[in-house]
């Protein structure tokens, strides 16, 4: 126990008691980022995660409404004061999204207050969300072009947004220059900042409530818990050395190459390490991985497959060790460009970690998921008469199959672990220049399984006004990178990207920029996860029931499943079947 930290007795109740008024605070910073947004990026797809820090600058608790990020916010934390030790004042607030001053990737900008009790720091509430601009050369936020990050975005090392609880100006003004999308950043700025300091005043309550020696007892007491449970968890897998490599379609540079992520997971008594030492050098692209990104789409891949029911905290973290290596595409040499991490490489990690599981607990890991692609875009919106920033959250894949559950259909990409919410059609319609074409599942998008894969969908909409800048983002285009099958299951198919013009039909690649004229349409076919099991092992009635909802066509229900259907009667021919199944 810390020497800060008095003999106070607690009992267990009132530890958990606090402990969920600790979560509850971090979900209030949340919501009142929710309901305090200008961007729908914030406030409909819920690109954020809020947290709170003890004084020690440990994550005390966190709410991952965007899982990547949950690892991430503890290095900007951590960098924000360390940066400003002995210069911190009551009323302060800070902000970053420099990546190399501890962020993740450019456009999540950080913004975190000071808690001060009788003249003391006791906590830090802190929020990380995505912003739709944040400068540089790219589409909102993103440059697949970029080979430096001065080409991404405006840096922001720790600074003081506030000073004294005064804003900063000077920081302010400089910000919004250097933006495209000025009323946007700034709005959502202002609703980071009102986020923490509604976080700030519901942990001085607590404070005033339980006093600051019971607050910390209760805190070590609750960290002890999380690493007992981390440690019980980390027990049922075996001990031993697991390998696994996934691929990253391109870095945008050199579209020709594809780039390695090569984990090797050790497990022994003293914890979990992920060595990424084996991985490709970094990337002339902005594909490259910081390391608070590479530690959190780690502790992303475990916390989904065998520590769910671990809080999220300092003590799960203690056993937990990430080794990437300076200048590898899983921790970038700066000034390597990394916008393209929190999508295209965080996938690629976590999904090597996943086959990496699979080799000692495959009972507990999904089949690959549906990698995100899909595009941002800026331009000049006619029909508010101001310009706009978007992304196309609405083309979402399927997740994997596990073991005795089928995957989940249209689901955002495992960095979100779900919890990336597609945004209303008529809404998305009134603040973007584009009508909403058709927006369904993608029948055959799943790879088939004894539990197969979540469908993706079809998503196309026509463009409503000229001269929009596109960056389409993401991966699993080519057949190496599209969801992979686990015992037996078949992976998903690639994405089909179109841009029709009115002369010709482009073929849409990741990583990419385009442009946008009134009348284009944009179609995206987005995978769906990968299978696990022997599809012929499928129950017949699933089979059925799968083709007449439309997600299986009779000829893949024949071919990948061995059930023969009639067209017409949707009956089950169980002698063809039989037949195909070997049963006959």
């Amino acid at each position: 126990m810390d020497a800060k930290v008095k003999n106070t007795h607690i009992d267990s109740i009132k530890v958990s008691v606090i402990g969920n008024r600790l979560d509850a605070i971090s979900k209030e910073i949340g919501q009142t980022m929710l309901r305090t947004s200008r961007s729908p990026i914030f406030s409909e797809a819920r690109d954020f995660v809020t947290g709170i820090f003890d004084s020690q600058l440990r994550l005390v608790a966190q709410t991952a409404y965007i899982p990547v990020l949950m690892g991430a916010l503890p290095y900007a934390v951590r960098s924000i004061a360390e940066t400003f030790a002995g210069d911190i004042e009551d009323g302060d607030i800070f902000i970053l999204n420099d990546p190399y001053h501890g962020n993740n990737h450019p456009p999540d900008i950080t913004i975190a207050k000071p808690v001060f009790f009788n003249g003391e720091i006791h906590f830090w509430s802190a929020a990380k969300g995505h912003h739709a601009d944040v400068g540089g050369g790219g589409v909102a936020g993103y440059n697949p072009r970029a080979r430096s990050i001065w080409e991404e975005c405006i840096r922001i090392p720790p600074a003081k947004l506030y000073m004294a609880g005064k804003p900063n100006k000077a920081l302010w003004d400089t910000i919004l220059l250097n933006v495209h999308l000025p009323f946007l950043v700034e709005g959502d700025l202002h609703c980071e900042v009102g986020a923490v300091t509604i976080g700030g005043r519901s942990l001085v309550a607590l404070l005033e409530k339980y006093g600051v020696d019971l607050l910390n007892t209760a805190i070590e007491e609750i960290f002890a818990a999380s690493e007992r449970q981390m440690c019980a968890v980390i027990r049922e897998v075996p001990n031993g050395v697991f390998k696994a490599e996934r691929l990253i379609d391109h870095d945008g540079i050199n579209k020709d190459k594809m780039i390695a992520v090569r984990v090797s997971m050790r497990v022994d008594d003293e914890g979990i390490t992920f060595d990424f030492s084996d991985s490709d050098p970094q990337a002339e692209g902005y594909i490259n991985s910081t390391m608070p990104n590479t530690a959190s789409s780690c502790f992303l891949a475990l916390f989904t497959s065998i520590g769910s029911e671990v809080r999220f905290n300092e003590g799960a973290l203690r056993k937990l060790h990430v080794i990437a290596p300076i200048g590898s595409i899983v921790n970038a040499a700066e000034p390597a460009p990394v916008t393209g991490c929190t999508i295209a490489t965080a996938q690629a990690i976590i999904e090597a970690v996943w086959l990496a599981l699979s080799q000692s607990v495959p009972d507990k890991v999904d089949a690959g998921w549906s990698r995100w692609c899909g595009p941002a875009s800026m331009g000049f919106n006619p029909r508010t008469g101001r310009m706009f920033g978007d992304i196309h959250f609405m083309c979402k894949g399927g997740g994997g199959a596990s073991k005795g559950l089928d995957g989940w259909e249209h689901l955002g990409t495992v960095v979100c672990a779900g919890g990336l919410r597609a945004p209303d059609p008529e809404l998305h319609e009134l603040i973007n220049p584009y009508t909403v074409l058709q927006y369904e599942y993608w029948p055959d998008s799943a790879g088939a399984g004894q539990w197969r894969g979540g469908v993706g969908t079809i998503y196309r909409w026509r463009v409503e006004a000229d001269d929009i800048a596109v960056a389409n983002f993401g991966g699993g285009n080519r057949p190496e990178t599209v969801p992979f099958g686990l015992a037996g299951g078949k992976s998903a198919p690639p994405h089909e990207l179109y841009l029709r013009k009115r002369d010709e039909v482009i073929d849409v690649d990741v990583e990419s920029i385009y442009s946008y004229d009134s009348g284009d349409v944009f179609e995206i076919y987005e995978s769906g996860g990968g299978g696990y099991g022997n599809p012929r092992k499928r129950e017949l009635e699933r089979v059925r029931d799968d083709v007449m909802d439309g997600l299986v066509s009779v000829d893949r229900a024949r071919d990948d499943y061995g059930v023969v259907i009639d067209p017409e009667t949707w009956e089950i021919d169980h002698a063809a079947t039989g037949k195909l199944r070997g049963l006959a």
